[in-house]
């Protein structure tokens, strides 16, 4: 990956070096930036260049992954993003000293197909192939076994009536809503609902069954123990990147791309666009000339919600290590706990939907405060003077992310094919919601972000013809 002539580029790898890193996470409290009069250990005062030959918005596991295959290209590259701190809706915190917590994605899903084991492999980031808590492991006796393997037939019968409505609707070109195959009358269908909140961030009956479809799932779900996010870090610690540098405009109406950011300006010959959707959604980065089917797309890809809360546990021998807790609470209103996740003291929490948007917008604490409520309710009132607050995510309210992963609404499943077209050999986009069968995945994610790379070095090498 090549420089500019006379500009001095900060790579995350020389500032990881200079900072304080804990077994390759970085502490709640740590923060990283490259901009102008930014103080710090080093000496990383420095303007952006004037211009690059390709620039990537965003440094999540898309603009990473759009980077890291642009290295030996030869080619001036830069990343510009928004935060201070590469890994986008990936990252891990020590939420206690003996407690890492990955606020976002948490599991290398479909590990079998994941590009990002590799990548663990390589930068010697201990993956952990236990199976995951969700069916085998429950505890308690708020979900009895019998009923929670009545409600597991009815949660596979559903799985198996969307499969053959998704046949149906590709046959006669008329997408439906997920809700549409549940069960008349079903007692578990709110719980179902919850599900959905969980997998795809929303209720069902604003899930397209042919998007839910077409989501590959090997049903092979593995963690990084050190972190995703960690690993996020770690991979991106090559590459060339400009903090605290949120884009609010990409000018493409002239011979080179200008790129207005919190920073300055700068020119490119390529732009690999990979903020979530609800920013181009939301025209929090705007395009000039307008892209109206790029909006449209964007629109019809909205981010779901998932939350997490951290819970220290008091005397945690008490409880199994990667257990699940979970009620038969017939609400889609509801959280899901795992136990002691890697033996650690403490239990995860896991909301989504629209439950999480209204504990969001209820404020600092407010998921800590009804899990515990929740948890409570499962294994008594001993439990409340048991858990302590650490941490939570609030992706909704965090103005780079707007939530956690799309889903295609009915009708728009098609979107994810055009949100991904380059325009005029120029502009590229990524990101999660570009990949037609892993979004919502941290690997789809970086595998999009290649994809782009790839476009923009055939789009170079048509042009050198």
């Amino acid at each position: 990956m090549a420089f500019v002539p006379g500009i001095h580029i900060l790579t995350y790898e020389r500032i990881l070096q200079t900072k304080t890193w804990m077994a390759g996470i970085s502490s709640a409290k740590t923060r990283f930036a490259l901009l102008p009069g930014h103080n710090d250990e080093i000496d990383d005062v420095m303007s952006l260049p004037s211009e690059v030959e390709v620039a990537i918005i965003g440094a999540g596991a898309a603009g990473l992954g759009a980077a890291r295959a642009l290295e030996n290209s030869g080619l001036s590259v830069l990343v510009l993003e928004a935060r201070d701190r590469v890994g986008g809706r990936g990252h891990t915190i020590m939420a206690a000293p003996d407690i890492t917590f990955d606020l976002g994605c948490g599991w290398l899903h479909s590990a079998d197909k994941n590009s990002f084991v590799e990548i663990a492999k390589q930068l010697n980031f201990e993956v952990n192939k236990a199976l995951p808590p969700w069916r085998e492991r429950a505890f308690g006796n708020a979900f009895p076994q019998g009923e929670r393997d009545d409600f597991i037939h009815s949660l596979d019968e559903f799985y198996d009536r969307a499969e053959k409505a998704a046949e149906e609707a590709h046959k006669n070109g008329c997408d439906l809503a997920a809700s549409t195959v549940l069960e008349p009358g079903n007692r578990w269908n709110p719980m179902i609902d919850a599900i959905s909140t969980y997998v795809n961030g929303a209720e069902l009956d604003t899930v397209s069954i042919l998007d839910m479809d077409a989501y590959e799932d090997t049903n092979i779900n593995w963690r990084v123990r050190r972190g995703y996010g960690a690993l996020m870090a770690a991979y991106g610690a090559p590459c060339p990147l400009a903090f605290n540098c949120e884009v609010t405009l990409i000018d493409h109406s002239g011979k080179r791309v200008r790129i207005e950011t919190s920073q300055g300006t700068l020119t490119a010959n390529k732009v690999i666009v990979t903020v979530p959707t609800d920013l181009i959604a939301d025209e929090a980065l705007r395009f000039h000339p307008a892209l109206p089917t790029k909006l449209d797309a964007a629109r019809g890809l909205p981010l779901g919600l998932a939350d997490k809360v951290m819970l220290r546990l008091d005397d945690p021998e008490a409880l199994p290590k990667e257990g699940n807790l979970r009620g038969a609470t017939m609400r889609t209103a509801m959280g899901t706990y795992h136990l002691r996740p890697f033996g650690q003291p403490c239990i995860e929490g896991f909301f989504g939907g629209r439950f999480a948007r209204e504990l969001e917008d209820a404020g600092d604490g407010a998921l800590a405060a009804a899990s515990i409520d929740e948890i409570v309710s499962f294994l008594g009132s001993d439990y409340r003077r048991k858990l302590k607050p650490l941490s939570e995510s609030r992706w909704a309210h965090d103005p780079f992310a707007r939530g956690s992963y799309s889903r295609a609404l009915p009708g728009h499943a098609g979107d994810r094919a055009e949100l991904a077209t380059p325009v005029d050999g120029r502009l590229f986009f990524a990101g999660e919601a570009t990949s037609p069968n892993f979004f919502s995945t941290a690997h789809g994610a970086r595998d999009s972000g290649e994809r782009a790379a790839g476009e923009v070095l055939k789009a170079l090498a048509r042009i050198d013809r």
